[in-house]
């Protein structure tokens, strides 16, 4: 695959989720099954291990098998594809960098050191070493909003200035508004933004690359149309944003706020509510996950709102 650059990574990345058997075990024939249909709905990229892949919990024969699975079906369909090397010990992130670089994704993306929270110094001396070691693979780097470390766009051109090999960052969902943007104008050249699935519309008007999409999580297909959607009548785009805005409030949102359920718990639910893919409902150990007796009802609702994301 040939290496991304901040030019040319673009658009609706979809999520690798973890598939998972009732005890949290993986089951590799649906995790095959799912890089299929995630194939076939045509995104920009698929990209593995991140939260909803449950990186953290992978041992490291779970993700170099992973990671070898999505690296041979997206080279054989001419996919573009990601793998996150990322884990909270720098030690094995290095380690799973060094794993899968062989196997050529467009990118690798990475956290930073996440047990007690770096300084300037050390992200730069992290991402160093990480960009040596990928021998060419561009990095991006992904700055989630449970991070010790929340960075500014003003950050995210300091280590990129000391880190050329670093093409992109994952930002969250607590900047969005007019001034954010305009500091990511200012300080981010040689950077591809990527913004949360569900902000997207929003995110290109005002300069995004793209999106690593909890929204493909409920249908990777719907989620593709979507931004191509934006290319050619943003208008009707920023019209569908306010409505899966209203989804995710609604029908999403109260699980983490006030059910206190993990984040990547709702992106496996979405897909269970989507019916696009047999991933299991089953986090990892010792994590909750939501309730399959829910679907249907978030499921009724999500016609109402989002008729585009429940054609199945």
């Amino acid at each position: 695959m040939k290496p991304l650059s901040h030019d040319t990574l673009r658009g609706n990345w979809a999520t690798l989720l973890l598939a998972t058997d009732k005890q949290g075990k993986i089951d590799f024939s649906r995790q095959s099954d799912e890089i299929d249909i995630l194939i076939a709905s045509k995104p920009n990229g698929i990209y593995s291990n991140g939260t909803a892949g449950e990186f953290y919990s992978q041992n490291r024969d779970e993700f170099i098998r992973i990671s070898q699975l999505l690296a041979e079906k997206c080279e054989a369909a001419g996919t573009a594809f990601q793998i996150g090397a990322s884990h909270p010990c720098a030690q094995e992130s290095l380690a799973r960098l060094e794993l899968v670089r062989d196997l050529k994704p467009g990118a690798i993306q990475v956290i930073l050191p996440d047990w007690f929270p770096v300084n300037d110094r050390e992200a730069v001396r992290f991402l160093t070493t990480m960009a040596e070691e990928a021998d060419g693979i561009p990095l991006v780097l992904y700055n989630p909003p449970h991070a010790k470390r929340e960075l500014t766009p003003a950050e995210w051109a300091m280590l990129k200035r000391h880190v050329p090999g670093l093409i992109g960052v994952k930002t969250n969902d607590k900047n969005s508004s007019p001034e954010w943007y305009e500091q990511v104008a200012s300080h981010t050249t040689g950077l591809a933004v990527f913004v949360p699935g569900h902000h997207l519309a929003t995110g290109v008007r005002l300069g995004a690359a793209g999106a690593y999409s909890n929204v493909a999580c409920l249908n990777p297909f719907a989620a593709q149309r979507w931004y191509e959607l934006m290319l050619t009548d943003m208008a009707a785009a920023l019209e569908l944003e306010g409505r899966i805005q209203q989804f995710m409030e609604r029908c999403i949102t109260p699980f983490i706020v006030r059910m206190k359920y993990p984040n990547h718990a709702c992106d496996r639910f979405m897909a269970l509510v989507g019916g696009w893919a047999n991933v299991g409902s089953t986090l990892r150990w010792p994590y909750d996950s939501i309730p399959d007796s829910h679907v249907e009802e978030v499921r009724q609702q999500a016609r109402q709102i989002i008729p585009e994301f429940l054609n199945l």
